[in-house]
């Protein structure tokens, strides 16, 4: 008779148990998740993400590593990009893009990243779910999952997105972006992911990490290339070519391309030029870094954008393009497009 009382018993809690678990609210997992990163010095972790908002299917795999509050290093690698990484860092001098192949930088005074979603930042995700008071979460076998609204000025048609955090750990697993019509055009995967209180503030000095890529750097094969394709954008908001006109320079061919109708805008590209290594070069933007969809990083100035892909710099200006439609021009130049 004991003992099928304690076997009760037993069972008893055990359900209690599960039913509590189970019954965890938003709120309360909120609680925690903000919770660990307060309590977090810094983490390192990566990511595989899955583009399609292209008319081809981008990849490209992304390193974060991040040092409370305010030190960040993203190291973002594109399986289409023969010239190595790229890398955005943030130290208390202000924001980078630096893109070692060429020893290039630029340097931003601005709000990156909290003025913007970041799909592979932690912080950014948190950030997302407190601001969107109609989240929706929901809790499954192995994750719990927030459905919120984005915040990418640039792309206002990937409006919302789905959150994914393992229910043992609370670290992120997964995160979905979706259009108005809720197909995931982004995916991120992550892996690795682990707290880390050995980073300094040196690991995201500007010139030690120009000085980390060499070995992965092509530069000894940039400096003998020239322009090797002119390519042209699919995406011209119904303006079409009016002039393309050549002109040489010390490092070659420089192509300067006018596009004319409701909206006009004018794009130049040439070869990448290799920058002396260090942080005095780089190049001051009163502006934002920004993410085109093949995963290259540019800098966006008020009506300009400035990028390098393949060897190639980029320079897209227009007084009548929004700062998203000349994202969306700059996105539609791939290999595909040359004439």
């Amino acid at each position: 008779m004991q003992r099928r009382f304690l076997i009760l018993m037993f069972a008893l809690f055990a359900l209690f148990a599960l039913t509590a678990c189970g019954a965890q609210s938003k709120e309360d997992v909120m609680k925690k998740l903000e919770k660990q990163s307060e309590e977090m010095a810094g983490y390192k972790t990566e990511a595989n993400m899955k583009m399609r908002t292209g008319k081809d299917e981008q990849k490209y795999h992304i390193q974060v590593w991040h040092k409370k509050d305010e030190f960040y290093r993203v190291k973002l690698e594109s399986d289409k990009d023969e010239k190595g990484s790229q890398i955005i860092l943030k130290n208390d001098s202000g924001v980078y893009v630096l893109t070692p192949a060429l020893n290039k930088s630029f340097k931003f005074q601005s709000e990156w990243p909290q003025n913007t979603s970041q799909p592979y930042l932690y912080a950014s995700l948190l950030k997302d779910i407190q601001a969107d008071a109609d989240s929706e979460f929901t809790a499954s076998e192995k994750y719990f999952m927030f459905k919120t609204k984005t915040n990418y000025q640039n792309n206002k048609t990937l409006p919302y997105q789905e959150i994914y955090f393992d229910k043992k750990t609370y670290q992120p697993v997964m995160v979905k972006v979706f259009d108005q019509d809720m197909n995931a055009l982004v995916e991120v995967q992550f892996a690795n992911f682990a707290k880390d209180e050995s980073l300094k503030k040196e690991d995201f000095d500007v010139d030690k990490n120009m000085a980390m890529a060499p070995t992965e750097s092509p530069v000894a094969n940039l400096e003998n290339e020239s322009l090797a394709e002119v390519l042209y954008p699919q995406e011209t908001y119904g303006a079409e070519l009016a002039s393309e006109q050549e002109v040489k320079t010390e490092n070659g061919t420089r192509v300067i391309m006018t596009y004319a109708g409701d909206k006009n805008f004018t794009l130049i590209q040439e070869k990448a030029e290799v920058q002396p290594a260090s942080a005095q070069y780089a190049v001051e933007v009163s502006g934002d870094p920004v993410q085109l969809e093949d995963g290259s990083i540019g800098a966006m100035e008020h009506n300009r954008l400035e990028w390098n892909q393949n060897g190639t710099t980029y320079q897209l200006a227009s007084n009548e393009l929004t700062q998203a439609e000349m994202v969306s021009v700059a996105s539609s130049i791939t290999s595909s497009t040359a004439k």
